[in-house]
Order: structure tokens, then sequence, then C-alpha cells
């Protein structure tokens, strides 16, 4: 009977604690966005963030991008002017014919933590990252911001 009354405890706690999202819907991909975050769409760079704005995850897409597969790292590391190896970067395929590449950087002058994924596909390349403030990743808002980010498909 214990047992019973613990699940049941948990599963109700999660159901309260669940966040509830919308469907941020483009031609080329779909993200959740957690309720009561906003988005702003500024020349197709969208970014995503919660109403105090402690962090966003942005959003690019780019077509017709001349950028070789061989300089994809090379690229990552200098949109944050790291001195990290290449080799930091992650590189994995992923469906529908994509290279995945995931990087984690931490700004030491602004206190930021950074999370990119980039998905290359020809001359296709969606970049996404989140950034957060040192003292909010933690809890809850890691939670959402890495749900919300990990939520991202992209449509072709």
């Amino acid at each position: 009977m214990k047992r019973i009354i613990l699940v049941s405890a948990f599963l109700s706690a999660s159901l309260f604690f669940a966040q509830k999202a919308k469907v941020y819907d483009s031609p080329g991909y779909t993200i959740n966005i957690p309720e009561g975050w906003k988005s702003t769409n500024d020349s197709d760079i969208v970014n995503i963030f919660p109403a105090n704005e402690i962090g966003a995850i942005t959003i690019s897409e780019y077509h017709d991008l001349n950028l070789p597969k061989a300089e994809m790292k090379k690229f990552i590391l200098a949109l944050y002017k790291s001195e990290d190896p290449e080799s930091k970067i992650k590189e994995s395929k992923s469906r529908k014919g994509y290279t995945e590449y995931s990087y984690e950087y931490f700004d030491e002058k602004d206190k930021l933590f950074w999370i990119t994924r980039a998905f290359q596909k020809d001359k296709d390349l969606y970049l996404i990252s989140i950034n957060c403030g040192q003292k909010f990743w933690n809890g809850n808002y890691m939670n959402l911001f890495n749900e919300t980010f990990n939520s991202f498909k992209i449509k072709k």
C-alpha cells in the first residue's frame, strides 16, 4: 500500500510540474516552446526565451551556404572566438542525411553557458544554440532549456 501511495505521489508531482508547450512551426523545422516563454523572429533568426530573459535559444537556418564540411568545426569555434581544439566538437550522422555537430562552451568573461548544435547537409545548415547565465543554469531552467532544445526537429 505504501508503494502505491509513493508511486502515485511521484506521478502526481511530475504531472503538476510538467510544462505545457506550444509548437513553433516554420517551413523548415518545428520546436516546442514552454508555456510563458516568448519567441521573436528577426530576419529569420528565431529567439525563444523565458519572460525574465535569463537566457535564450537561438535558431538560424541557411540555404545555399557554401561551407565545406571540413570547415564546419572551425566555423563553430569561430562563433565563440574559442581556443578549444576541434576535437571538442562532437560529430555524428543524424536522420534525414544531416551531419550533426554538438559543442558546449562556457564564456568565462560573461559567465554564460553555450550549447550549440548544427545540422549540415549539402548547402543547408540549421544552427541552434542555448545561452544561459551561469547562476540560472541549474534545476528547472536547465531542464526547460534542454527539453526545448531537444524538441527541435527538421522537417525536410
